[in-house]
């Protein structure tokens, strides 16, 4: 059984459904709640089951961020700029407040984890670099994705501390900076 908690959400869950029924029976005596059912929206996730797993999404979220930024009427783009442009840090001006388009930026409107009921829950890293790829700094780029089974979780570009002497020496570096994401999630 997996309970998790956060402030006055909670999700009970597991493979013993008799356990789950007394724990929020125990739980009902103790403190006042409400049993919502089968779980669909926890946290701006929302969560639709079937028989071959769960497809967790933030798709609502997306559409409330989009509203609130008065862009609903906008026309989109699959990229806001051209491919392989490289830019500098004297470049263009920067935003008077970035966060409305930070949250814009980090959030996928229509698309979603897939956790099939089929895969492993086995944990995969994936790294790259690029040497020396800062225009202003030749600094490399660190890039690293992570997989529970089938499922992209986690992915990251990260520009290094330091300049590395050689492709090898980004690569490494890359290699150490998901080697530290993946523990971190364990």
């Amino acid at each position: 059984m997996v309970l998790l908690l956060n402030v006055d959400d909670m999700i009970i869950t597991g493979d013993d459904i008799s356990s789950i029924h007394d724990l929020k029976q125990f739980f009902s005596h103790k403190f006042e709640m409400k049993d919502l059912g089968v779980l669909s929206y926890f946290l701006g996730l929302e969560v639709t089951s079937s028989n071959d797993g769960y497809l967790l999404s933030q798709t609502k979220y997306a559409s409330d961020l989009i509203s609130k930024a008065r862009l609903i009427d906008n026309k989109t783009a699959s990229t806001p700029l051209e491919p392989n442009v490289r830019l500098t840090s004297i470049d263009g001006s920067p935003l008077a407040d970035p966060t409305s388009y930070q949250q814009l930026v980090g959030s996928t409107m229509f698309h979603g984890l897939h956790f099939s009921t089929h895969s492993s829950l086995e944990f995969r890293a994936y790294s790259d670099a690029d040497w020396a790829g800062g225009s202003n700094d030749r600094k490399s780029t660190s890039r690293y994705c992570l997989f529970l089974g089938d499922s992209l979780i986690f992915w990251r570009c990260k520009k290094q501390t330091i300049q590395s002497r050689s492709s090898t020496e980004a690569e490494y570096r890359a290699l150490g900076d998901t080697t530290s994401e993946l523990l971190n999630l364990r």
